[in-house]
């Protein structure tokens, strides 16, 4: 098959866009409103973007909470969202009122990063502790503006749990990091691990 976006007539039950870009690795972002209040919330559309220097990016679809302490305070956190903790990554993307802690809501425990004035998940594994480098609103081929917004940080500290460490490495069968998929599906990400050797000089 094949269609067009301008008019997306695929005909099917559920539009396929993100169950073809996938797995989608997921950004447990944790923020820190003005007010003091914190947040806690799941982006499938994060990823690394550099690095040299370290950075990721976390796209929000409309000016969500998240965003705006982001942006107000410049740092977030990232928590890896894993297998042990996938049903209460699920429960901290609840919608609720500004102000709300999904920590709270999710029974997850809140801990302050070491760098910056941030929350993060105690119980992840792997926490990247981040200050915004800039926010961008991307367009389209029209020059309109995405109804989604970008923000990139700076890796400026990580905390790795020794528990996933095994001969060096971040043992990927026992951090199990959960990837979004399309329509209602996950990954395990450490399900079926396997390794191969990049040819000399391979890119991207």
């Amino acid at each position: 098959m094949f269609y067009t976006t301008d008019t997306n007539q695929h005909g099917l039950k559920h539009d396929p866009f993100k169950a073809i870009v996938a797995p989608r690795p997921i950004g447990w972002i944790g923020t820190k409103g003005r007010d003091g209040s914190l947040n806690l919330s799941p982006y499938s559309f994060f990823n690394i973007v550099s690095d040299r220097p370290k950075l990721v990016m976390f796209s929000s679809s409309g000016r969500k909470h998240s965003l705006k302490n982001a942006e107000e305070t410049g740092v977030f956190t990232a928590s890896l969202a894993s297998r042990h903790l996938a049903e209460k990554v699920n429960a901290s993307s609840e919608a609720v009122e500004y102000g709300v802690s999904e920590f709270e809501v999710a029974g997850l425990t809140a801990k302050m990063a070491e760098l910056i004035d941030a929350p993060y998940v105690a119980e992840a594994y792997t926490v990247l502790e981040c200050r915004v480098t800039e926010v961008i609103q991307p367009k389209g081929l029209d020059g309109e503006g995405a109804d989604a917004f970008m923000v990139f940080g700076q890796v400026i500290g990580i905390h790795i749990s020794e528990e996933i460490l095994r001969d060096g490495r971040i043992d990927m069968s026992l951090a199990r990091p959960i990837a979004r998929m399309g329509y209602r599906d996950y990954a395990d990400g450490g399900a079926d691990v396997f390794e191969m050797v990049r040819p000399a000089g391979a890119g991207g």
